[in-house]
């Protein structure tokens, strides 16, 4: 479709952003076609629109000052734990899997991210954490899918958000490996939004003389693409093929975590016993200087609360009412959620009212008067994104609208986020835990392992620690072994 100069210029000139049009007389045809396309996929006045609300938001916060915010923890009896009530989470499993079996679930991945920290030129989710089998975070969880749709006899589309960067190798890599198994059809992928940069003063920055300055607008982008028909590139938008497949549930979750326990069924099924809108998965944060956000209530509304926000004293503060003298700001976020998809449809209509965070940054561009790129040495104007969890203040702490369950984070977090040989979440520590977890599988269904023995059990196998009776009262033979199979397994008992 081609794209009208006049109708671009309009719309920017309309917008006061008409400055991005500066150099067209002087680009190819090729770039002038280029340039008016990106454009067109830009909407100057909704750039205009959130730039004002965020600089708003984040003068108020600045002026506010830290500690301003009312917080507080959540409130008695609105967190739950599986392992407190064991026959309780026999029962949200079930209701979980009969969701799967009836079709009524979805599975959304966050996997926008590249490997560049970990050395990688791939997206993340093609990196090997260098367990025994050489699997990629993306077989992992595909196979982790593969045997939950076993378990529940149902079907689960799976909807892999990625970004600009990511797209073509990200699809490329699923056609190379057929897909893991999975049925082509239900793997459906989507591109996450971007937003212009900008300068402080709300003026988008051009890249290149035929190209504006974008970046990603964070993973709480999510609840747009859902609804852009341009996401997928193929004229649909992924809310339209949910509903269209009968899909009433979502579970979403990151690909940097190779322990998520993807499309959780006690999960799944507790926020559906709840009618839930909403439902986040937390850890118990163990380290008051731990870095990660924890879920509590701030100014009466459900809020994660980054470990920068948060004062010392409250950080350190212990629970009055724990028997184990855990932090009173404990439940931490582990960016795995459960959406009913009649709040997604909500959240869509609210969004234009939501404040994006401001990233000041150092961004290149095509100086407007010489036209030479110039590269700033210090913060020269802003990226604006949001977070996933930005949605949570608009579920009402009074109802079960929002589900928090918290779990064990030796069983289900593992985030891979810095390069080799860091120590802490990298690929060494990934694998570890992995195997670590497996290893506590096997020895709880009654096996016996030497010191130094691996065993790496494929999510083909089990899921969750189910299916591993044969091992009971048996030895493992030494060594590193990657099993693939009940034969395998067998073939390993002494």
């Amino acid at each position: 479709m081609t794209v009208s100069y006049q109708a671009i210029y309009d719309r920017y000139a309309a917008a006061g952003q008409e400055h991005v049009l500066k150099f067209y007389d002087s680009l190819s045809s090729d770039e002038q076609s280029s340039l008016l396309q990106q454009l067109d996929s830009i909407d100057p006045e909704h750039v205009n629109h959130i730039y004002k609300l965020s600089v708003s938001a984040d003068a108020d916060a600045r002026a506010a000052g830290p500690g301003a915010a009312s917080v507080e923890p959540p409130p008695p009896g609105s967190v739950n734990n599986p392992y407190d009530n064991p026959n309780k989470a026999a029962e949200w499993r079930q209701q979980g899997l009969d969701a799967i079996q009836q079709g009524k679930v979805g599975i959304i991945l966050l996997a926008g991210g590249q490997g560049t920290r970990l050395g990688s030129s791939e997206p993340k989710g093609c990196y090997d954490i260098g367990l025994p089998s050489g699997k990629s975070l993306f077989q992992l969880q595909a196979e982790r899918i593969a045997k939950l749709q076993k378990l529940a006899k149902g079907t689960l589309p799976w909807y892999i958000m990625t970004s600009g960067p990511t797209r073509k190798a990200t699809e490329a890599f699923f056609e190379k490996k057929n897909y893991f198994g999975l049925d082509k059809q239900n793997v459906v992928f989507f591109n996450q939004g971007v937003l212009p940069a900008l300068t402080n003063d709300g003026k988008i920055f051009l890249d290149t003389k035929a190209s504006v300055a974008v970046a990603p607008d964070g993973n709480g982008g999510i609840y747009a693409a859902l609804r852009s028909t341009s996401a997928t590139g193929q004229g649909f938008s992924i809310i339209s093929d949910m509903k269209k497949r009968g899909v009433q549930h979502l579970y979403a979750y990151c690909v940097d975590n190779c322990l998520a326990r993807v499309g959780d069924p006690v999960f799944l099924g507790y926020c559906i016993s709840q009618s839930a809108q909403c439902g986040t998965k937390v850890v118990k944060k163990l380290d008051p200087t731990e870095s990660v956000g924890v879920v509590a209530l701030k100014d009466k509304k459900w809020n994660v609360i980054e470990y920068s926000e948060i004062s010392k004293e409250l950080s350190e503060a212990r629970d009055p009412n724990s028997n184990s003298n855990d932090l009173l700001f404990r439940a931490a976020n582990i960016a795995n959620h459960f959406y009913d998809i009649s709040f997604l449809d909500r959240i869509g209509e609210e969004s234009s009212s939501m404040a994006y965070h401001i990233a000041r940054k150092k961004i290149a561009h095509v100086d407007l008067e010489s036209g030479q790129t110039v590269k700033p040495e210090k913060p020269n104007g802003m990226k604006l994104e949001l977070f996933i969890f930005d949605v949570l203040p608009y579920l009402d702490p009074s109802t079960s609208e929002h589900a928090i369950l918290e779990v064990d984070r030796k069983a289900e977090f593992s985030p891979l986020k810095n390069a080799p040989g860091t120590g802490s979440d990298d690929p060494q520590t990934s694998r570890r835990d992995l195997l670590a977890l497996q290893k506590k599988w096997l020895v709880d269904s009654g096996a016996s392992m030497d010191d130094g023995t691996e065993v790496e059990l494929s999510p083909l196998l089990s899921y969750a620690g189910e299916d591993l009776e044969a091992v009971k009262g048996r030895k493992i033979k030494q060594g590193s072994h990657n099993v693939e199979s009940q034969e395998q397994l067998e073939q390993l008992l002494a």
